[in-house]
């Protein structure tokens, strides 16, 4: 996987994380330097170890389905980017909420983070070396998130909806070209 791919996976994953974040810094009366790292650090945490869990998960079964891996792959981003952009062409305006504690932030970390689950099962079929990977897709997320809090607090939810249609749009186009690669259809 080039660096190029690994970034627009990474850009990909991170929207929703971003999206969040620009909900939080809308709810936020001040938004503090401290608050944003918070947030940035929760979404980048999250988004990095869960690609984890499903690379071993991938790793576990891949001498069972390296036949089929490249469809799995496929189906895999293309159904996260599809309910991406149906989420953001859904219109529904989520609540805005200022609570930055433990039980307000876990449950959004996991719920952002649940895609990156499936990219790292993906991971494991294409033989990406994940540590690498992982700590980009973290870092990706954790900036991304950080840069959403201020969004968020100067422009308010106008862009969340454009910003999760951009990262559904991206995981299609990769699981596609993926697809393409292994059947042959594309020469690089």
């Amino acid at each position: 996987m080039s660096f190029i791919e690994l970034f627009l996976i990474a850009v990909g994953l991170s929207m929703d994380a971003f999206a969040v974040s620009v909900c939080k810094g809308l709810a936020l009366r001040t938004v503090r330097a401290a608050d944003a790292v918070l947030i940035g650090a929760w979404f980048g945490l999250f988004q990095g170890l869960m690609p984890v869990v499903g690379f071993l998960l991938g790793v576990r079964f891949q001498e069972r389905i390296t036949a089929v891996d490249h469809w799995i792959a496929f189906i895999l981003l293309a159904f996260i980017g599809l309910n991406m952009i149906r989420e953001a062409l859904g219109g529904g305006e989520e609540e805005a909420d200022a609570d930055l504690g433990f039980k307000a932030m876990l449950p959004l970390a996991v719920a952002t983070s649940i895609d990156a689950l499936a990219v790292g099962v993906t991971f494991a079929f294409l033989r990406v070396r994940i540590l690498p990977a992982v700590c980009f897709i973290g870092v990706t997320t954790f900036c991304l998130s950080v840069i959403g809090v201020r969004v968020g607090s100067v422009f308010g939810v106008r862009y969340k909806a454009k910003a999760e249609f951009v990262g559904g749009v991206i995981l299609i186009l990769l699981g596609t070209k993926i697809l393409l690669e292994h059947l042959g259809l594309l020469p690089f």
